[in-house]
């Protein structure tokens, strides 16, 4: 059983909770603010893979994500990049972002190439598929793989 404390974390919006025997456990964000981790290459921008670093500065972001990330960032939203990039890419990635004025929290190097992501977590995870826009999210019933009880 987890109890919420009145602590808050150093970090934003996040309140401390201890669990019975008042060890400190992971902090939650409020339900109404949603921990966005978006990919760059082929979500916000063009494919651009590792092996054609030359186009990482040059690529054009999608008018439609960067006024969606916008309106998630105002509203209070959390964003952290993911991405397969690895850390060689990290400043000209900090300086693309810059250039594009996209405001975001966070920039996670190194996500695993491939696709096909099963993320295991003791936290509620959502998945959204990017398929060429980002729109208005819809709650959608979807068939998901979960553990056996």
């Amino acid at each position: 059983m987890f109890v919420k404390t009145k602590k808050m974390s150093k970090e934003r919006n996040l309140s401390a909770e201890t669990n019975e025997a008042g060890e400190s456990i992971s902090p939650q964000l409020p339900k109404e603010v949603k921990n966005y981790l978006i990919d760059i290459d082929g979500t916000i921008t063009d494919d651009v893979p590792n092996e054609e670093p030359e186009r990482m500065s040059s690529c054009k972001p999608f008018p439609d994500a960067v006024e969606t990330l916008d309106k998630w960032y105002v509203e209070g939203h959390v964003l952290t990049f993911f991405t397969s990039r690895t850390e060689e890419h990290r400043e000209v990635t900090e300086v693309w972002l810059k250039k594009h004025a996209i405001k975001y929290h966070g920039l996670l190097m190194g996500k695993p190439r491939g696709g096909n992501y099963h993320w295991i977590d003791n936290h509620i995870v959502r998945a959204t598929r990017f398929e060429g826009k980002f729109t208005e999210m819809i709650v959608k019933q979807k068939n998901v793989e979960v553990f056996k009880g």
